[in-house]
């Protein structure tokens, strides 16, 4: 009977041992690695090879600060959003996180992200507000108050192919000369288009989504939205030619919906393979398109048809966001600086990177690639262009609005009809979501 006590005691005591360290490292492990280093997470959507990207970044900056260590957890794009919000609202997210402009609004709103401001203009910082591009911000700021910091920027343009254009008996700098003679317009765009598909191919293939639409509208002096975020595209005429002009040229076929194209099927696929005039991107069709010995292509900016040479479109961006919940907030937040900054967008964007710098002290960058020629247009879209954000203040009407759109696009509605549930959609989500 001693024995059996006497084993039972040990036991217990090794329990309590082992239940006590179990408790340290439960308190201190989300904050300190086990070798005394300062531990931060990270999340962000992206492919293995934007993963890469990301992780240039993170590398140089522990590698300048040895007591930090810095893990990054990809995560799948379709289920991204409401799963970091899940993570935020039950204070499980990683330290850090990649937000889309899409789902900012709702992130702010939850109250659970770091207000960004004091610190960008503290000394501990890597980079100023002012360093950014001024269109760069979108929802990520409200008045003064900025929760989000942008990793990077995609400015939309067209890419267009030559040797598809010549094929066509056009000059294949066509849309070059055009542009800088100043005639680069919504008629002389449907004119190439038409040139094109009389030869057999396809002209521009036409996406769905607030990157294409708002760049068209805003190349028409058009909007969709007043200042103080009221749904205005009945009233705005230049905002109803906008989506005349691009229905009437899918119904022609000098323009191809994409989502009309078969399954598998995309504007990139048809413009790799020369069949296709042109598409319209950031900077992220680049990299693969440089690859292709075959390809010949370059950038010009949209075709505009207010007089001016060249108009607003939409910057494609993410910003990168600290939790409040974070156990080491002062660390997390001189990493992201880091990371947004000169220095760190330089780690993931020298090298024929897949983006255009949001920090203008970076533009070298783009001024310098040699792939396409006309790279420098990436900076003219990004000072002139700008991250959308009265829509984007709507939790789901962006993708309630591209449904209707692709039933216009797919010719299922006329254009007064997509108008009219397109008002209704609107004014009913953004009165839901009033303060």
């Amino acid at each position: 009977m001693r024995k059996r006590l006497y084993l039972l005691g040990v036991v217990c005591f090794v329990s309590i041992l082992f239940l006590s360290a179990c408790s340290n490292e439960s308190n201190h492990g989300e904050s300190n690695s086990n070798d005394g280093k300062v531990s931060l997470t990270m999340t962000a959507w992206g492919n293995p090879a934007e993963q890469e990207v990301y992780q240039r970044a993170i590398d140089a900056y522990m590698k300048q600060n040895e007591n930090v260590s810095i893990e990054l957890i990809p995560a799948p794009g379709d289920t991204y959003a409401q799963q970091l919000l899940t993570q935020l609202q039950g204070s499980q997210a990683p330290d850090l996180f990649y937000v889309g402009e899409v789902q900012m609004a709702q992130l702010i709103a939850t109250g659970r992200l770091i207000e960004l401001t004091d610190f960008l203009e503290s000394e501990d910082s890597y980079v100023k507000v002012d360093d950014f591009a001024s269109g760069i911000w979108g929802p990520a700021r409200r008045g003064e108050q900025i929760y989000g910091v942008s990793v990077d920027s995609n400015p939309m343009l067209l890419y267009y192919n030559k040797k598809v254009l010549e094929e066509a008996g056009l000059d294949p700098n066509e849309p070059q000369k055009l542009y800088e003679s100043g005639n680069w317009t919504w008629d002389n765009f449907q004119k190439i288009n038409e040139t094109v598909t009389a030869n057999g191919k396809y002209g521009h293939v036409l996406e769905n989504g607030a990157h294409h639409y708002f760049s068209w509208l805003w190349s028409n002096g058009g909007e969709m939205y007043g200042d103080d975020g009221s749904f205005i595209l009945p009233e705005n005429e230049r905002g109803i030619e906008t989506f005349a002009y691009l229905t009437k040229n899918v119904v022609d076929g000098n323009f191809t919906y994409a989502g009309a194209l078969p399954e598998g099927q995309g504007g990139d696929a048809m413009f790799m393979s020369n069949q296709t005039a042109f598409v319209s991107a950031g900077r992220w069709f680049t990299p693969m398109f440089s690859e292709n010995e075959a390809l010949e292509f370059d950038y010009i900016p949209y075709p505009t048809n207010t007089g001016e040479q060249i108009e607003p479109s939409f910057i494609a961006t993410a910003y990168l966001a600290v939790g409040d919940h974070s156990k080491n907030k002062e660390e997390a937040l001189r990493f992201l600086s880091y990371y947004t900054s000169e220095q760190g967008q330089r780690d993931r964007l020298e090298d024929e990177g897949n983006a255009v710098p949001s920090v203008t002290t970076a533009d070298d960058i783009i001024e310098n690639a040699t792939i396409p020629e006309h790279a420098n247009y990436l900076i003219d879209a990004r000072d002139i262009g700008k991250v959308e954000d009265k829509q984007a203040l709507v939790p789901g009407l962006s993708d309630q609005l591209e449904s209707i759109l692709d039933l216009l696009f797919l010719g299922q509605l006329d254009l007064d009809e997509a108008v009219v549930r397109l008002e209704k959609t609107a004014n009913e989500l953004i009165e839901a979501n009033q303060p």
